[in-house]
């Protein structure tokens, strides 16, 4: 059986599931793409879903207290300036999606060119976490690689194609820059968010030029 083929009897949107339960909480910040989830644990970003209106981010958000084991965490709101006591201690997960919801409002207004966010890898394993990691560390902003670039750096010059479903399984995309994955002879590619929002990303890092309208 090839990498491939085993990649590929897991439905890449569930990832495997969690037996430890643990603590996590959630937003949904406004970019030019469209609304974000993104969703955090005490150990870091754990998943950013594309298209989080309504719909989608409830199904994110049950999809996501199977795979962590428990429901999301309240974050404390702010206390009153008049107030004398001190203010409870936000919950490290909350800690955690503050930072990220900063950097990926930064991102988009071009400030931010690279994330400096703990990540939580727990969504995904094997071959797939080997890709992204690699990826998330030496695919810089503005440079694109190839699927078979990709997959030789990872010592596997025949799992192209595991390359490509590794992108689709992607749980935490723009920080984990899938957008920045292309076919080797010059075509987009595939990508989970659609082809819309990869040109888009692309087009903000100067990969590709702006739209006129």
């Amino acid at each position: 059986m090839t990498i491939a083929e085993r990649q590929t009897q897991r439905d890449p949107h569930e990832g495997p599931e969690r037996r430890d339960a643990r603590a996590w909480a959630w937003a949904v910040p406004a970019t030019p793409i469209g609304p974000l989830l993104l969703a955090a644990t005490d150990e870091g970003l754990v998943q950013v879903v594309f298209h989080a209106e309504e719909k989608m981010a409830a199904e994110a958000v049950a999809r996501l207290i199977r795979r962590l084991g428990t429901e999301p965490t309240p974050t404390p709101a702010p206390s009153p300036a008049s107030g004398t006591a001190a203010a409870p201690a936000a919950p490290r997960c909350a800690e955690h999606l503050a930072e990220a919801v900063r950097q990926v409002e930064s991102y988009f207004a071009e400030d931010t060119k690279a994330f400096t966010l703990a990540l939580d890898w727990s969504l995904t394993t094997g071959f797939n976490r080997r890709v992204l990691r690699e990826l998330a560390a030496h695919v810089p902003y503005g440079t694109v690689v190839g699927y078979q670039d990709l997959a030789d750096r990872v010592g596997e010059p025949g799992a192209a194609r595991a390359v490509g479903v590794a992108m689709g399984s992607n749980p935490l995309p723009i920080v984990v820059p899938c957008h920045r994955v292309v076919e080797s002879g010059g075509g987009i590619g595939g990508f989970g968010g659609g082809l819309e929002t990869k040109r888009s990303l692309l087009a903000l890092e100067g990969v590709l030029p702006r739209p006129l309208f």
